[in-house]
């Protein structure tokens, strides 16, 4: 993937793709993809995609998003799908379950910036939360609402990630502003 060519471990970033018909084979998954490329654009340290597809089954959500936390190394995880207010729309209550803090402002930032292209993004139920040392982002699983929603919070993962003491995270500055905050020892 996108890299600076260093010795250093790649940042391990999961995707989790949330569709029964994706899930099942009988949808080509559009979103998981949409996240990677997205993230391929901005990120120029070096990473590695952890991609799963799981049905819109609390159980399985809240499964996968514990091994790519657990087990897989991810710092960040990005699911898309089942963000919505149908009754399969479980991402953001597994989300909430796996995750011991909650991280509303990921949420309200990003319904912000979609109110401005479609009038129905108030139903979106989007949070963010940490798992461990791990960031959770719930995006929506419109293709196009991806960049839309990333675009609303990418700048804050750089910062989310130093808090968590994880893989350091860097951005194209030609691309995202993300000042860090000048972080001082405790003492």
């Amino acid at each position: 993937m996108s890299g600076d060519g260093g010795a250093r471990t790649p940042l391990r970033v999961g995707v989790v793709t949330v569709s029964d018909r994706a899930a099942a084979g009988a949808y080509e998954d559009r979103s998981g993809p949409a996240v990677v490329s997205y993230l391929e654009e901005r990120i120029t340290c070096p990473w590695t995609p952890v991609c799963r597809v799981v049905p819109d089954e609390r159980e399985r959500v809240e499964a996968a998003l514990m091994e790519l936390a657990d087990d897989e190394g991810c710092a960040l995880v990005l699911t898309t799908g089942g963000t919505g207010p149908a009754p399969r729309d479980i991402t953001p209550d597994a989300t909430r379950a796996v995750c011991h803090t909650e991280l509303p402002g990921f949420g309200e930032a990003m319904r912000a910036a979609s109110r401005g292209h479609v009038p129905t993004a108030i139903l979106s139920r989007q949070t963010a939360g940490i798992r461990g040392r791990t960031l959770v982002v719930n995006l929506p699983g419109a293709p196009r609402a991806v960049a839309e929603c990333l675009d609303a919070v990418v700048a804050a993962l750089p910062d989310a990630l130093d808090l968590l003491g994880v893989a350091r995270l860097e951005l194209d500055p030609a691309l995202v502003r993300a000042p860090r905050r000048h972080l001082e020892p405790d003492g």
